[in-house]
């Protein structure tokens, strides 16, 4: 969640003569966005500092001029109650350098399993003790002779340390005079326990037999009868929970970069005086000449030197179908080597490759993400300073008109403890753990609740088309027979040539051939021809398939009618293989990325929700325009890179556009994090998953749909559990200063409102998907 200044004084601005750096700063603390804010405001009031702070990755991005030092930007976080530190420096005395971002990475998870697993405990003790506490308030039945003093034994633990993180927050709310949802929190369970304890002690609560009765009557007391220890219980645990479902989610920030990071081979093969040495990846310098065998990922950046291969380079263009490449072609670290043995000259190693360009690419899209303040806390800045008010007017009321100092504190207390509503503590986890049981059953995954608000505003769909709107793997479209030859013919003798290589587009004719003629003959004298196709011998034909030249070769010349299916199938963007044997050519197998019998149907439905498709993908204008026209797309943006996607993402952000991006492949990964609301299709990369908001786990692009109606609809849930929360202590609150508030009617209302919040949230069970 980042938050932006809403401007900087004159003069703060840097000159435009000054250098400007950019540097990370890790920070701790934050609690809420809007302590993100506050940190974000200190920081760009210094002379020269430009910065935006990130609370879902808990980092601050800052552009600084030569007259600031780093560290004078750690003391301003200091000095504004949290935890700063900057990143460590890069070694490159040993002429290599690290991935960037692997050590913050770690250190940024380990944090956040630090405090995930202080929550949990938290939780779970706040909860064993807070249930009997809760039940004894509200059931009678319960209320054996000295009940209040259990009560008070397994409260106070709850209230004083299981929300010691709420009460420290909110001191540091108070030292900066501002209030959140932590200083709401804090002051209502605060004066629930403190009251109740004063009345245990020194009123009559603390009397044998003493009982809290159903009686609803709206009567003025003094309050030294009333206990309010299920009150600060309850609520504690309820918030406990919600932030622990909260960091939970946040802990998955960093996930997306350090799948990337896994991604990198771990191991290289380096040519040493004629020899082959493995040695870890890392030690690999520029210049070094390593060998890639098949099957294996290329170390690092470089040039081929020796070997002919096909390279899958999916990782980075999102396309199935992979690239030939020989001496002198470049080839990129983490892809992976298809076909033949490949020697390679390393060009660019450690923080310079590719790889970690798009490790970069995908920390800065998520730093950039859009503030999206919590609803609870916008609400909290207004309640709270009027609570205390209306508390502070009513103590000084009775006490003005010559009531009692019981009756006068009764009512300013009431209101504190009013003004803390119970439901508050469900609203939000409950909707979003109903609406995500819901989504997990049809198939989509929410990661958290700061991700719900961009679903009701996104305007602009953008859908990667290799495993998105196609299937992402490469499949026998058509077969082409000349003359008296039968098509199951040519997929049996084809196929059967074809399943002896490892090519991709040769494995897709394999696997259709088997599927419709069954087990596939003996191949004999298998050669792959490099660059140009196959041949062998099948059932006695000599049979060849690949290029058109290569058949040419074999003076094997296509028919007009084997020629105009060839010429149809490249207009399309398809990829024809031609096979002859027999001494003639005979067939044309056409093979391309199948589009998804359900796309079509998605992008109208998208359409229906008021969004604009466009296609975004790194395969050629010819093929991305074929299946944008089947279906049902009219913008088009081809041949890009991970870099161009992102960048075509912010210039969308840039008109004006609300984004939400759909993709499955590393390559995606930047631009779905960039995007204001990630959609990663749970077919896919583990990196594009983590780097998305929603995943969604079929590979059916109606899942989108889905996601995003589900989405809307959580979201729409907790404000109006919000709204249920906060109404019914509100509207309470008059009662409470008039001192007319008694504990079974403050039980009421809180009960009342929690009941209306776990209705609502369970309506979220009934949603269901849109099927035509």
């Amino acid at each position: 969640m980042t938050t932006h200044a809403a401007g900087k004084p004159p003069g703060t601005e840097a000159s435009a003569s000054e250098r400007m750096s950019r540097i990370e700063i890790a920070i701790g603390g934050m609690t809420c966005a809007s302590c993100a804010a506050r940190i974000e405001k200190k920081l760009n009031r210094v002379d020269g500092v430009t910065a935006s702070v990130n609370f879902a990755t808990e980092k601050a991005q800052v552009e600084y001029s030569d007259a600031v030092a780093p560290d004078e930007l750690v003391s301003v976080v200091e000095q504004a109650g949290y935890q700063a530190s900057l990143p460590p420096m890069s070694d490159t005395s040993s002429g290599r350098t690290e991935v960037s971002g692997e050590a913050d990475v770690d250190d940024v998870d380990d944090a956040h399993d630090r405090e995930l697993e202080s929550l949990r405990f938290r939780v779970i003790i706040s909860a064993v003790l807070s249930l009997p506490v809760i039940a004894m308030a509200m059931v009678p039945a319960l209320q054996f002779e000295h009940w209040q003093w259990l009560s008070l034994t397994l409260a106070a633990p709850v209230v004083i340390w299981g929300g010691w993180p709420l009460h420290k927050a909110a001191w540091t709310n108070l030292k900066h005079a501002t209030a959140t949802m932590d200083t709401l929190i804090s002051m209502g369970t605060g004066a629930a326990l403190l009251w109740s304890v004063y009345a245990l002690f020194f009123g009559t609560a603390g009397e044998p037999g003493m009982s809290h009765s159903f009686e609803l009557t709206v009567s003025r007391t003094d309050g030294l009868s009333n206990i309010y220890l299920e009150v600060g219980a309850g609520v504690v645990t309820f918030i406990l929970l919600g932030r622990y479902f909260e960091v939970r989610s946040k802990r998955r920030a960093g996930a997306a970069l350090r799948a990337l990071l896994e991604l990198g081979a771990k191991e290289v093969s380096i040519l040493r005086d004629g020899r082959e040495v493995r040695v870890p990846a890392g030690e690999l310098m520029v210049d070094d000449v390593f060998v890639v065998r098949p099957g294996e990922k290329i170390a690092t950046d470089g040039v081929v030197v020796e070997g002919s291969s096909a390279v899958d380079e999916s990782m980075l263009t999102g396309e199935s179908v992979p690239v030939e490449v020989g001496p002198g072609d470049r080839v990129t670290g983490a892809t992976v080597n298809a076909g033949g043995r490949l020697v390679v000259r390393a060009s660019r190693v450690g923080g310079d490759t590719q790889l970690a360009q798009m490790v970069k690419l995908v920390e800065e899209a998520q730093s950039g993400k859009a503030a999206i303040q919590r609803l609870a806390d916008r609400v909290s800045g207004v309640l709270v300073p009027g609570a205390i008010a209306i508390a502070v007017a009513a103590l000084g009321y009775w006490l003005g008109t010559g009531s009692s100092p019981a009756t006068a504190f009764t009512a300013a207390v009431a209101v504190l403890i009013i003004a803390c509503p119970c439901a508050l503590g469900l609203a939000t986890p409950l909707a979003l753990m109903v609406g995500t049981g819901r989504g997990a059953a049809m198939g989509v995954l929410i990661k958290g609740p700061e991700v719900l608000e961009s679903t009701r505003k996104v305007d602009t769909i953008v859908l990667d088309k290799t495993g998105t709107v196609t299937t992402g793997q490469m499949t026998l479209i058509d077969v082409v027979v000349d003359g008296d030859t039968s098509k199951d013919e040519a997929l049996r003798l084809v196929g059967a040539l074809e399943n002896a290589s490892e090519h991709p587009i040769a494995q897709a004719i394999a696997r259709a051939a088997e599927q419709r003629v069954g087990d596939l003959p003996e191949v004999e004298s298998f050669e792959n021809v490099e660059g140009q196709g196959v041949q062998g011998v099948v059932d006695g034909y000599a049979v060849v398939a690949g290029r058109e030249s290569l058949l040419a070769d074999w003076s094997q010349p296509l028919s007009a009618e084997l020629t105009e299916a060839k010429l149809t199938a490249e207009r399309r963007g398809q990829t024809a293989i031609a096979a002859g044997w027999d001494g003639a050519a005979r067939a044309l197998l056409v093979v391309a990325d199948a589009i998804k019998p359900t796309s079509a149907e998605a992008i109208s439905q998208l359409r229906e929700l008021g969004l604009t498709p466009i296609l975004l993908t790194g395969d050629n204008e010819t093929v991305a325009r074929s299946v944008a026209a089947e279906v049902g797309i009219a913008e088009v943006i081809a041949e890009v890179l991970p870099k161009d996607k992102v960048e075509v993402v912010r210039r969308l952000q840039g008109d004006g556009k609300i984004v939400a991006m759909v993709g499955d492949g590393i390559n995606d990964a930047a631009a779905l994090a960039q995007a204001d609301l990630g959609l990663a299709m749970g077919t896919g990369t583990d990196v594009a998953m983590e780097a998305g908001d929603l995943t969604l786990v079929r590979g059916d692009l109606r899942a989108a749909v889905d996601a995003i109606r589900l989405s809307r609809r959580t979201l729409g849930t907790i404000k109006t559990n919000l709204m249920w929360a906060f109404g019914y202590n509100t509207a309470a609150i008059p009662i409470a200063a008039a001192g007319l508030l008694n504990p079974m009617l403050a039980g009421a209302a809180m009960g009342l409102s929690s009941v209306s919040v776990v209705m609502n949230s369970l309506r979220l069970q009934r949603f269901q998907p849109v099927r035509r």
